[in-house]
């Protein structure tokens, strides 16, 4: 690669906005053009290399995207759906690609996600950790095998401030195993309730969702049948991982003009 790509962060105060932008920092193939807050942040002007405590790096928090100010090829957002359709509407404006980790979208906003991407080149996960893209590559295999003889639960475990629930990934693999199984998530799935709830029906994904502390993501899978359990687990132990997989997709996104993508094109699963 002759060329670094250029990328702007949103949400560079946020924990993973500023895993990203110490990612970025070390890799050669990438240098950050742009951090952007929201409007009336009183940070906006400062550097932020120096105020995330790794040395002036020449780029000045901002709260408006100027092109000729701030130019880059492509944006990665990790904010909430509300401000990643703007981020994307004005990446459609100017023509630049965008990486989606944001999650809780509507279907409504997916749809548009989706139109966007026959302008520009999008790539939306809602995990980019090669670990986790792994398991749903053994979640599928061992679906395909086992599923029609299992139960099956997908529990996660995430820091008390996330605001979406199930997680991103959880419907991620949720949806994967119904696709194989030839069933519809939304009518597949159970979320454990006080109660009595009864025997447990046939062909269902049991959700079970825990949010303390400062767990940075778990997620178990588990199969099981009358005579034997099988539990495919991946832990996060900090933000690297995700920032890793967001800055690779990047760099593999710049060379794409339009389509909608996910991590697993990027890797190759």
């Amino acid at each position: 690669m002759n060329k670094k790509t250029r990328i702007a962060i949103t949400g560079p105060m946020g924990r993973m906005g500023q895993m990203l932008i110490k990612e970025i920092k070390k890799n050669e193939y990438a240098y950050l053009t742009a951090a952007l807050v929201q409007k009336n942040n009183p940070l906006v002007g400062k550097d932020i290399g120096e105020i995330l405590g790794i040395g002036k790096i020449n780029v000045s928090i901002s709260d408006t995207l100027n092109i000729k100010k701030n130019d880059f090829d492509v944006l990665i957002d990790f904010t909430k759906p509300s401000s990643t359709l703007e981020y994307l509407e004005y990446c459609n404006q100017y023509k630049k690609n965008i990486i989606i980790g944001t999650t809780g979208f509507s279907k409504e906003e997916i749809n548009i996600i989706k139109s966007y991407s026959q302008k520009i080149a999008i790539i939306l996960s809602s995990n980019f950790s090669i670990g986790i893209n792994l398991l749903l590559k053994l979640i599928k295999n061992t679906t395909k095998i086992i599923g029609e003889n299992s139960d099956i639960d997908i529990i996660e475990y995430h820091h008390r401030n996330k605001i979406d629930a199930p997680s991103g990934t959880a419907l991620s693999i949720g949806e994967s195993i119904s696709k194989i199984m030839n069933w519809d998530l939304n009518k597949s799935s159970i979320y454990h309730k006080k109660g009595t709830t009864g025997i447990r029906e046939k062909n269902k994904i049991g959700f079970s969702i825990v949010r303390a502390g400062n767990i940075i993501g778990k997620h178990t899978v588990m199969f099981s049948s009358s005579s034997e359990e099988i539990k495919i687990t991946h832990t996060a132990f900090n933000r690297e991982s995700f920032a890793k997989g967001a800055i690779q997709s990047a760099l593999w996104i710049n060379k794409k003009n339009t389509g909608l993508f996910d991590i697993q094109d990027v890797l190759l699963f």
